[in-house]
């Protein structure tokens, strides 16, 4: 260790990582202060309630009963904003914290996702870190990966699965064959899910990670509007034994590429094959990969969230300023930061899973493959499935005029295409209700 004073926190916000900050930094405070250079302290403390118990002693620790106050306090060098949320509190107080000159660390991708730019600016102005390795998958350090060990690469495309509810949810949907709500609602038992799920099951969480990943991977502003989103409220167990048949696991897959048109940048649910490394990254886990010029293929996985993974994120930055690495946060300077330039989710070209449930009649088959051929769509496959005959008490599906499954794979092809073929084909009214369709990833 130096001579240097000790580092001092202000951690506003005391949840599961807010705790578990304070738990790593007692456990493991001496072997950070050798590594760090100098010993870590934490000073001050807020949060919404006073004398709740979080399973840590946080006796002789300053309270501070308005973040702000906390943020501004000379008492600190670095303030943690783990509040959660893109306005508000959280928004007020790392502005605060900025202005007066403190060093910031943050968990909260929301509010990068939308303020990122702006935030960053005042950072770069003051010459102060802001530093979110825990805002993106939790324990996987993708940003420190990111904005050092891949500095020397073009990267061409960054995915993964990025949000541990909707990955829960999918994998105990392919494992037992149920129904999304009912496994929804036991992840809401077990506390996998909120109560209101939409910020998880409808992809905006992983939305706002892919959007800090953009922006490091690409020189780009981080820009959440610029994410096309979709949940996985609408896949079935059959779209699963669909998928097991085809050789396929189904995952909310986050994905932006490099294109010459610009960065094509979505949230959906996906099939990637079951050889592939994600494929395995099953209930609340996470993954990352990246795919750079020399690095090749980089995969990382490990937990998304939890107390203690995130803390280990947290720390990890906090130690970087006690080293003293300060480093513009989305690694060009704000000047430098280009603006996204969406080419349009239906330019999309790839595979495609599509159910429809056509009425058995005479023709209809034949029709939907005239419609995907006046769109020069070429299918790679076409399976029509059937209710087992003489089953007692069961009405068999595809008798005369009652829909049927049909499930089709396309070889490669633009989705605006599909998108028209689709509509055709409703319009025809040859199938029930509204299409299923999956994109297909060759991971």
């Amino acid at each position: 260790m130096t001579d240097l004073p000790p580092l001092r926190l202000g951690i506003a916000g005391l949840g599961t990582v807010g705790a578990g900050l304070v738990s790593l930094l007692r456990e493991n405070g001496a072997a950070i202060a050798d590594r760090s250079g100098r010993s870590i302290e934490v000073a001050g403390v807020s949060a919404r309630t006073p004398g709740k118990d979080r399973g840590v002693d946080l006796a002789g620790i300053p309270w501070f009963a308005n973040a702000c106050d906390l943020a501004r306090s000379d008492s600190i060098d670095v303030f943690v904003e783990l509040i959660g949320g893109d306005e508000g509190p959280a928004l007020q107080s790392v502005e605060v914290a900025l202005e007066a000159g403190k060093h910031v660390v943050t968990a909260n991708k929301a509010l990068l996702a939308r303020h990122g730019v702006y935030l960053a600016g005042l950072a770069e102005k003051k010459g102060l870190a802001l530093n979110f390795e825990a805002a993106i998958a939790g324990g996987i350090p993708i940003v420190k990966g990111l904005r050092e060990s891949l500095l020397g690469n073009s990267i061409s495309r960054v995915y993964g699965i990025l949000n541990g509810t909707s990955n829960y949810i999918l994998t105990r949907m392919q494992r037992e064959g149920l129904p999304f709500a009912e496994v929804l609602a036991e992840a809401q038992a077990l506390g996998y899910a909120e109560a209101d799920p939409t910020f998880d099951v409808d992809g905006q969480d992983a939305g706002h990670k892919l959007a800090l990943l953009s922006a490091l991977a690409f020189g780009v502003r981080p820009d959440f509007g610029a994410i096309h989103l979709e949940g996985i409220r609408g896949i079935t167990p059959d779209d699963f034994d669909a998928a097991e048949e085809l050789g396929y696991r189904i995952k909310l897959l986050a994905v932006a590429i490099q294109t010459e048109n610009g960065i094509e940048a979505r949230v959906s649910p996906t099939m990637i094959p079951k050889t592939s490394a994600l494929a395995g990254v099953d209930g609340p886990l996470n993954s990352v990969a990246v795919e750079g010029d020399y690095s090749g293929l980089i995969i990382l996985a490990g937990p998304g969230a939890g107390s203690r993974a995130t803390a280990s994120s947290v720390a990890s930055d906090i130690i970087d300023i006690a080293r003293g690495h300060i480093s513009p946060p989305f690694i060009l300077p704000v000047a430098k930061l280009r603006q996204q330039t969406r080419p349009g989710m239906f330019s999309h070209e790839g595979g495609f899973y599509i159910r429809l449930s056509v009425f058995d009649r005479p023709g209809a088959i034949a029709a939907i493959a005239t419609r995907m051929a006046e769109q020069q769509i070429s299918l790679e496959s076409v399976v029509q499935k059937r209710a087992p005959l003489d089953l007692p008490g069961i009405s068999r599906a595809g008798q005369a005029g009652e829909p049927t499954p049909v499930v089709m794979i396309t070889h490669r092809t633009r989705e605006e295409r599909l998108r028209s073929a689709l509509a055709a084909i409703v319009e025809d009214g040859h199938v029930s209700g509204v299409p299923q369709t999956i994109r297909i990833e060759a991971l």
